[in-house]
């Protein structure tokens, strides 16, 4: 095991401290690799509770520019930062929150033709997009891969979170829950809105989620879907099941 530093020992001394994590935990963070696809109203929370909780790589995909309209929800950015990749300004942002934390910006658009490129060799993935079908790609990918998805959404004021490992033969993936693309217009928050609060709830959420994954905690969270509505400060969980007939996991060979 990597011995940490004192300042690291000082830095993380709360995670450290808690039996579920403790520094063995704490070093898996910092050996950690996790992928996070958009640095938006999502990707910004989680950027940031993932640098102050130490994970070592954090890979982001994005390859949109910081707007005025941003700032109310995207939080990791500044006025400064305005028409700059939201992929680099992250980048250093992190910079400037955790030196023990590389950011790998990645100024491109994921799809089909690059999502295992992009994606291999990451130990969590979270997507926090705003596209159906890209979901779909990133879903199909990690699932194939066999690597962890934690999936955020939110709209006006209501959030979804859900961890998937499709692979495995009782969990089910993205695509078991949303089925394929359905013949309808995407819906953005520039057309609908969304409370600022909102994403960074649901984003801290995905956050924790990607943590449980890295350093195994409580109860296990996948195959289930939070949603939090927040008009009525509600939040259920519902079973996910996994669909016998899903093309992208139900014919997958077990793990040896």
């Amino acid at each position: 095991m990597i011995d940490l530093r004192d300042d690291q020992l000082d830095r993380y001394a709360r995670h450290i401290i808690l039996k579920e994590i403790g520094g063995a935990g704490q070093v898996r963070l910092l050996g950690a690799h996790v992928t996070v696809i958009g640095a938006g109203g999502i990707g910004c929370p989680v950027i940031q509770v993932l640098a102050g909780a130490g994970v070592g790589t954090l890979r982001v995909i994005d390859d949109d520019r910081v707007d005025l309209s941003n700032l109310q929800r995207q939080t990791l950015f500044g006025i400064e930062d305005i028409g700059q990749p939201k992929a680099e300004a992250a980048m250093r942002a992190v910079a400037r929150l955790n030196p023990d934390v590389k950011l790998v910006p990645i100024n491109q658009r994921i799809d089909a033709e690059n999502a295992e490129t992009l994606l291999r060799n990451s130990d969590v993935i979270i997507d926090g997009c705003d596209n159906f079908a890209t979901r779909l790609v990133v879903s199909d990918t990690a699932t194939a891969l066999r690597i962890p998805l934690v999936s955020a959404a939110v709209g006006q004021f209501e959030g979804q979170l859900s961890v998937y490992r499709g692979w495995e033969p009782d969990q089910p993936c993205y695509r078991c829950l949303v089925g394929e693309d359905p013949a309808r217009a995407e819906a953005s928050c520039a057309d609908q809105g969304v409370l600022g609060a909102l994403t960074g709830t649901i984003g801290s959420l995905a956050a924790l989620e990607a943590i449980r994954a890295l350093v195994p905690f409580g109860e296990d969270s996948a195959g289930k879907l939070l949603i939090a509505d927040l008009l009525s400060l509600r939040f259920r969980t519902l079973g996910v099941p996994k669909e016998p007939a899903c093309p992208a996991c139900a014919s997958l060979p077990c793990p040896a």
